[in-house]
């Protein structure tokens, strides 16, 4: 089974890139090679025959329930946290920030459930939107009203029971970060439009799904919780609440937690765009671009709406820091000075790097150095094939990923 941190870093990269196709924008030179997103498109329509196969996932099929004994409640563990060693019973859990308890992705709970689930529908969306196979979209909206809409499978909206701790907590806000994944989801729910499989009352019962969700978000004591954190928490947060405004078709409340999370720019970003608090992590260079993902969500959120975010040039300024920061230490990797857990992959910064190229962000050359990763043709390449082909890595979720971010317009011949 691959690695779950390198699963997980390949959902970052879906939850930041697989939104809505958009208008062109100008990408101020960071075209993606074509090779590349051949690669990718391959990959996924090789792997859709076998994920239109796989059974119907549901919250339903786990084995132990959460504190509420509902089946249809979503059920999930903390990562980082491991039984006691030196308790007889292993409780309470404790705490090892950075080191993935892959106990916690068993059968017990529902968050690899969760995971595959949606590498599932984007695998078979994509593949229906690159062959025009109805089979693929057929599949893709069985997988959808499995999960979503049919009363005896269906996950109820909220994640009250998400990362609990054993011995500590039944659940915690926190655990809300592990529904950023169906931001990239509604992405491939949109993409399903134009087949017959998703007639207009499914994708209205899918809507809905989203607004109650939605609205637990904005309402629970979890919701707020995970609001008032100061770190990625609170972006991904964020960054839900106007994806998801935006796919149910609440724009205002888009836009105006657009305005609200710009207050998180000076407690986040240093003037050189540092990010203290997701470097005191114990993988500092996961963090720092897992919450910039967070503000590349809502940069192509905002550009949906027909934006121009952020409006006020000290916030650009801030925001720009940020990303320049991440770029100068992706293209100088032998530089970066802080300890990590699990290596450096310059790899990791490259969605991000073009999504704020593509919003003028570092539009400017004197924003990054010479050798930088999107001023060099030669090093960005090879850097997107190996990022598709990495064995380490799981193929279709990173194809999906990088054809979202190259937004591939036309379906192979």
């Amino acid at each position: 089974m691959i690695r779950y941190r390198q699963r997980q870093a390949l959902a970052l990269v879906l939850a930041a890139l697989a939104l809505p196709t958009l208008a062109p924008v100008a990408t101020a030179g960071t075209t993606i090679p074509e090779a590349a997103t051949d690669i990718a498109a391959s990959a996924v329509i090789d792997r859709a025959e076998s994920e239109r196969r796989k059974p119907l996932y549901s919250v339903v099929n786990k084995t132990r329930l959460p504190a509420s004994e509902d089946a249809h409640d979503y059920f999930s563990f903390a990562p980082y946290w491991w039984p006691d060693p030196d308790s007889d019973d292993g409780l309470p859990y404790v705490r090892r920030d950075g080191e993935y308890n892959e106990a916690t992705l068993g059968d017990a709970t529902d968050k690899q459930r969760l995971i595959d689930f949606i590498d599932t529908v984007n695998v078979l969306s994509w593949s229906y939107r690159l062959t025009g196979d109805e089979r693929y979209a057929q599949r893709a909206v069985a997988q959808l009203r499995h999960w979503f809409i049919a009363p005896e499978t269906r996950m109820a909206p909220n994640l009250r029971y998400a990362q609990a701790i054993p011995g500590r907590v039944e659940g915690r806000g926190i655990g809300i970060i592990e529904s950023r994944l169906l931001i990239g989801l509604s992405d491939s729910i949109r993409h399903l439009k134009p087949s017959p499989a998703l007639t207009d009352e499914t994708f209205g019962q899918l809507k809905q799904w989203y607004g109650d969700y939605l609205d637990w978000m904005l309402t629970s004591e979890n919701g707020r919780k995970e609001h008032a954190k100061r770190n990625n928490h609170g972006t991904w947060y964020d960054a839900q609440v106007v994806a998801f405004a935006r796919f149910v078709d609440r724009p205002a409340l888009a836009k105006r937690q657009l305005h609200e999370v710009l207050d998180r720019l000076e407690t986040q970003f240093e003037p050189d765009g540092r990010q203290p608090l997701e470097l005191e992590r114990t993988r500092p260079w996961h963090y720092a671009n897992f919450n910039l993902a967070a503000w590349s969500v809502m940069l192509r959120e905002a550009s949906a709406l027909g934006l121009t975010w952020p409006e006020e040039e000290a916030d650009r300024t801030r925001l720009a820091a940020a990303y320049r920061w991440v770029a100068n230490h992706a293209a100088n990797p032998d530089d970066w000075s802080y300890q990590e857990l699990h290596g450096f992959d310059s790899a990791i910064a490259l969605p991000n790097l073009v999504m704020a190229a593509r919003h003028h962000l570092l539009r400017d050359d004197s924003l990054l150095q010479d050798n930088s990763l999107l001023q060099d043709k030669g090093r960005i390449g090879p850097l997107f094939q190996r990022w598709v082909q990495d064995p380490d890595r799981d193929s279709a979720m990173a194809a999906t990923a990088l054809l979202s971010l190259a937004k591939r317009p036309t379906p192979l011949p």
